[in-house]
């Protein structure tokens, strides 16, 4: 590549930046599942680009500390409870002013084998990830009609459209979170409200603890989803995933058995989410529930 080509794409890349500080700029943005992982990195991002930030976690003491390390609102949020999520928008917009986005990114990821999930996780699993973004699309849609414009934003996974043993009710969860999303958009975007989902890859978090990824299965830092969150801020669209190169997971669902299970196979996802090192998930699964009942 040329000298002149180099400086050319670094040129690009500089006013998409800029594009998408601008777009970003100014607004108020509240994420639930805030106090760590994926939603405390789009914290700092959006406060590095002008935004105003507010975020809301079932766990109060880590909501707390995130707030004062980033010097913002730290709210307690239940996404399962509809009157916790109408009080937590009520209390950033007392504070902030009105919620322009909503990043619906709580959520939990329990592994292994199905028919040896407990009852109460499967539940909390579906009402976290699913249940919990209805519920804060709708309560914050209704202020967004209201005014005629805003936006919410879900984070969904590629695991939506990528069927992987191991992971069934998790796969299930997101998959509701894309097709809901993609509705309720086509339903608001008339009244000035759009609703957009991101689509992660498997993300350096806790959710992958004690899991073995491989060349062929990369999982990416928190900063690569977050970035296409801002960008979809800046730039509403329907749906995008993060990296943008596993874009082709939408054709996914569309692909024959055959082949999706021979894939499956070569990339190792039929195993890799049924063996995982439990010892060192221990501390993530208790706090999702499976040692204890009231951590996000």
């Amino acid at each position: 590549m040329s000298l002149l080509n180099r400086f050319s794409r670094r040129a690009r890349a500089d006013d998409r930046l800029a594009q998408v500080r601008a777009g970003v700029a100014g607004k108020v943005v509240a994420i639930t599942g805030g106090a760590r992982g994926i939603g405390f990195e789009i914290a700092g991002q959006v406060l590095a680009a002008g935004g105003r930030v507010a975020l809301g976690d079932i766990d109060v003491d880590a909501v707390g500390k995130a707030a004062a390390d980033l010097g913002v609102d730290g709210i307690p949020l239940d996404v399962t409870d509809s009157a916790s999520f109408e009080a937590f928008l009520d209390t950033v917009e007392e504070r902030l002013g009105p919620v322009d986005v909503l990043i619906n990114n709580a959520g939990i990821m329990p592994v292994g084998s199905f028919l040896e999930y407990d009852e109460a996780l499967i539940r909390r699993t579906v009402e976290i990830d699913l249940i919990g973004v209805i519920l804060g699309t709708r309560a914050a849609g209704r202020r967004m009609v209201a005014r005629g414009r805003g936006q919410v934003l879900n984070i969904a996974s590629v695991a939506g459209r990528l069927a992987a043993p191991g992971l069934s009710v998790y796969n299930g969860a997101k998959s509701g979170v894309i097709e809901f999303s993609e509705t309720a958009d086509a339903e608001l975007m008339g009244r000035g409200v759009r609703v957009s989902t991101v689509l992660p890859s498997f993300t350096n978090t806790g959710l992958i603890d004690g899991l073995q990824t491989n060349a062929m299965v990369r999982s990416v830092d928190t900063d690569v989803v977050a970035r296409e969150v801002l960008a979809s801020i800046a730039s509403p669209r329907v749906r995008v995933t993060a990296p943008r190169s596993l874009g082709w997971v939408d054709a996914n669902p569309a692909m024959p058995i055959g082949f999706k299970r021979r894939m499956s196979r070569l990339t190792k996802t039929d195993t890799m989410f049924l063996h995982a090192d439990q010892s060192a998930r221990a501390e993530y699964s208790a706090r999702i529930g499976q040692g204890s009942s009231d951590a996000e």
